[in-house]
């Protein structure tokens, strides 16, 4: 009847983790610390599902004796019958539940992220639409408490970004905007349009899990660093030192450019963390195109060229076409209220794994 894979190595994982959170230096690394107690607890919580699912399976057992049984009262097996209804509806939401925590995290859940928005077709109004995203993310991460910091940006003449890339900090930033990667297409009169005629543009985002030191190492005669004159619209600390760097990685040809500190050396070390997350994301693609055969089914590939949703003004309407979900609470959703909208694409991707977690069990 039941559906579950083997718990034997989620206990085993579990008695693990117990044993490290009584370590005498169990603290000693709180960011390893915070992600130990965070898997404790979601081993916890699926393992008790997983004891509540036996303790259902049993109840339906001793049911069935009681209605198989020719020596029981029918005003019993009724009642063991309808009983037995209701389990079996308990069991199986049950058991969708423990499959999906049963499914393997992804390893670059809880990192920091960093973000990247590049205008796209439709000139000035493209930089405006890649200036709303930003300050749509910007608003949804004070929503949560998580933390920005800018890695650099380049503004358009119109007031838009031309592009702009920076670092959210905070719990499992990029398991929940991993699925954000791709073309953001908008369709709205813009303020210049005298007629009143609708535009289409496009803006793309990309998601990098952020890379530590440890994830990609980049050798010193791999990478020209070049400093030049900070550009910018003017102020005071602006255009007076050589502090914007511009790096490339020689073997890819990957160019990051960070300007926005005053500090040279500042720049330098936040354009470094912009190439290894790079790097890490074109290094995880490559392996992922090796074993997923199936990834055109999955919610989102990460690949910036892929058109993953359209804002449509005029209507208050946002469509993601990865799952079909459409909303009419585009003004909503552009302040930063986000939660609906990822936690259908999370939703949908926790639904096609655990299909293909069944499959591996037949």
């Amino acid at each position: 009847m039941s559906r579950l894979p083997d718990i034997g190595p989620f206990e085993q994982k579990f008695q693990e983790l117990d044993g490290q959170l009584l370590g005498p230096d169990f603290f000693s690394d709180r960011r390893r610390a915070a992600q130990i107690s965070r898997e404790h607890q979601q081993l916890s919580s699926l393992l008790e599902k997983y004891h509540t699912h036996s303790r259902a399976l049993e109840e339906v057992r001793n049911n069935q004796l009681l209605i198989d049984d020719g020596n029981i009262d029918a005003s019993i097996k009724k009642l063991a019958m309808e009983d037995n209804e209701a389990l079996v509806e308990k069991i199986r939401a049950l058991e969708d539940h423990i499959l999906i925590d049963m499914l393997p995290p992804d390893k670059n859940n809880s990192r920091h992220t960093i973000i990247e928005i590049r205008a796209g077709t439709g000139g000035d109004e493209a930089s405006l639409f890649a200036a709303d995203l930003f300050r749509m993310y910007a608003m949804y991460a004070e929503r949560v408490g998580w933390k920005i910091e800018l890695m650099g940006s380049s503004p358009s003449e119109c007031g838009g970004l031309k592009e702009i890339s920076f670092l959210v900090r905070g719990e499992e930033v990029f398991g929940r905007l991993k699925f954000e990667s791709g073309v953001h297409r908008v369709q709205r009169v813009p303020t210049t349009e005298a007629n009143g005629r609708i535009h289409t543009s496009a803006a793309t985002v990309a998601i990098l899990p952020e890379a530590e030191e440890v994830d990609i190492q980049i050798a010193p005669e791999d990478l020209e660093i070049s400093v030049c004159r900070a550009s910018g619209p003017g102020g005071q600390g602006v255009n007076t030192t050589d502090s914007a760097v511009q790096i490339i990685h020689k073997p890819t040809g990957m160019m990051v450019t960070c300007a926005d500190e005053r500090s040279q050396q500042k720049n330098k070390l936040k354009a470094l963390t912009v190439l290894r997350s790079r790097l890490l994301q074109q290094k995880e693609e490559e392996e992922r195109q090796k074993y997923a055969e199936n990834r055109k089914n999955q919610v989102g590939s990460g690949d910036r060229s892929e058109r993953i949703r359209t804002y449509n003004f005029p209507q208050n309407r946002l469509t993601d076409h990865r799952i079909g979900l459409t909303l009419y609470s585009l003004s909503q959703v552009m302040d930063g209220d986000l939660d609906a909208l990822l936690d259908a694409l999370l939703r949908d991707d926790s639904k096609r794994r655990m299909e293909e977690l069944l499959q591996r069990q037949k």
